[in-house]
């Protein structure tokens, strides 16, 4: 079971995404599991002031006068916090006994001998975590993060009225990092959930928790922005907030104005693994649709339209004629897929889903985090200059791809005579390349390499004669008793390569 807490570097200058869940490993009470080094356990602080009222800009001559208020969080506070509960982890972790570093010629050396293991034996450690969660079902239903929980041996439940239950774990999925727990209990308050869609920057929103295991801790600030993805290969689009979200927050409750449920603070950026300003929320409506699998199922499946994407920058929407550098551009379609089903091709911009708009390449997977497999979605795809409407009917993502065609080639082919791995090259590829037709040479084995052909050449012509299909090539070089010519585009320049076949 990882530290919860630990930090992980995402960017070049040292910043870090850090899972906002309090660790200690060994069980030592009362410390503080941050990975870093200037941490220390602080008395706690006085209660600040009030802050002062928010001043009304200069009313402009005939337009209404406006006025500004800060938001009263006591009622949700009260009413809400009864439902957000304190959840402790414990597991184990394999560590080496090994005997002390003594050199042969100590004189305890023989002493501590007799008690090591020559197998290098290993022994198991306790390993110890805290987050937060918040009950959804009056008979004991808790959502949570996944990585909350992940490991654990054992979980207990602590709830706002102190009373502590030990609870099982329904489900928990690592892709969407939501986790659902269940404790043997009754008639418990619960909090509403609303629409994390509705959500606008710059709204007030709240969290309650508890960081550092500081339990029933309530911070507020505002949305930052919606619809983030963090490149991690999550399908999860964040919430984005300035609410104060540290280690021990994880799996807690972020609501609106309202006190309805709108995301469950999972993750801060940080170069210290401490709260700076940015802390990220997985939308509700995400984690209600991965709850009510595990609920009804024990477990979750997520859809899958079978395509790889990529942004459409300024440079892409000139050369597809675009309006603006918008949408999700098709880079490739996984064969057999929902998307080679539909009609989908690598050059294809998908600009809409369900009328939904698809402004950056990660709203694509994004939209689609909260669709179920067999579930059917219209697509509306630049193509040719126009849009054009497709419907695809998405499959299940732990299903197995198709075999890839450049994997056929490889078993038929095998390399006994050219050594070739060969594809077809895509719409795009043309289009950037300015080559009308040919095969790209994704590998190069025995007589090819040995002739010269790399990795990345684009194979022209056989003997004189273009190709198109990896058939045509087959063919060719079967007829073909000595050796064979073949035409390469390599960069700017195209050569001869004979190569020996047999």
């Amino acid at each position: 079971m990882q530290n919860e807490g630990a930090v992980t570097a995402i960017t070049a200058k040292r910043l870090t995404l850090a899972l906002c869940a309090a660790g200690v490993i060994g069980g030592a009470v009362g410390a503080i599991a941050v990975n870093h080094n200037n941490a220390t356990a602080q008395a706690p602080a006085t209660v600040a002031a009030a802050p002062a009222p928010v001043q009304a800009p200069p009313a402009v001559a005939g337009a209404p006068a406006a006025t500004v208020s800060l938001p009263d969080f006591t009622t949700i506070a009260k009413q809400n916090g009864k439902a957000v509960v304190n959840i402790r982890v414990m597991g184990t972790t394999k560590t080496s006994a090994r005997m002390p570093q003594v050199s042969p010629g100590d004189p305890f050396y023989e002493f501590f001998r007799q008690f090591q293991d020559p197998r290098g034996s290993q022994r198991d450690a306790p390993v110890f975590g805290a987050g937060s969660g918040f009950i959804v079902s009056p008979d004991g239903v808790i959502l949570t993060n996944a990585h909350v929980v992940q490991g654990a041996s054992e979980v207990t439940v602590k709830l706002a009225d102190r009373r502590e239950f030990r609870a099982k774990v329904l489900g928990s999925d690592p892709r969407t990092d939501v986790a659902v727990l269940k404790i043997d209990a009754k008639g418990l308050p619960t909090v509403p959930l609303g629409n994390a869609r509705s959500l606008q920057t710059g709204e007030w929103v709240l969290a309650i928790g508890s960081p550092f295991g500081l339990e029933s801790t309530v911070t507020a600030g505002v949305v930052s922005a919606t619809g983030r993805s963090l490149g991690n290969d999550s399908q999860v689009q964040f919430i984005q907030t300035d609410v104060a979200v540290n280690p021990g927050n994880s799996g807690g409750p972020l609501l609106n104005t309202r006190g309805e449920v709108v995301g469950i603070n999972s993750q801060i950026y940080s170069q210290t693994g401490g709260y700076q300003g940015l802390s990220f929320a997985i939308p509700i409506d995400v984690a209600a649709r991965i709850k009510d699998q595990i609920v009804a199922t024990g477990k979750v499946q997520h859809a899958k339209l079978g395509v790889s994407i990529q942004d459409v920058n300024q440079g892409f929407a000139d050369s597809f004629n675009l309006d603006s550098p918008e949408g999700a551009l098709v880079a490739n379609v996984e064969r057999g897929s929902a998307a080679e089903k539909a009609g989908l091709k690598s050059g294809d911009v998908v600009r809409k889903v369900n009328g939904q708009a698809i402004i950056g390449s990660a709203d694509l997977p994004g939209t689609l985090a909260v669709a179920k497999p067999g579930d059917k979605v219209a697509l509306d795809v630049w193509r040719d200059g126009k849009i054009v409407r497709l419907n695809a009917t998405l499959a299940n993502a732990d299903d197995k791809p198709a075999v890839d065609e450049r994997e056929e080639i490889a078993a038929n082919d095998k390399g006994a005579k050219l050594g070739l791995v060969l594809r077809p090259l895509e719409p795009i590829e043309r289009r950037q390349s300015g080559i009308a037709a040919g095969l790209v040479i994704e590998d190069a084995r025995g007589a090819a390499a040995i002739a010269g052909v790399a990795p990345g050449d684009v194979l022209l012509s056989v003997n004189g004669k273009p190709v198109t299909s990896v058939d045509q090539v087959r063919d060719m070089v079967g007829k073909s008793s000595k050796s064979v010519a073949l035409l390469i585009q390599r960069g700017d320049d195209r050569i001869f390569i004979p190569v020996r076949i047999g």
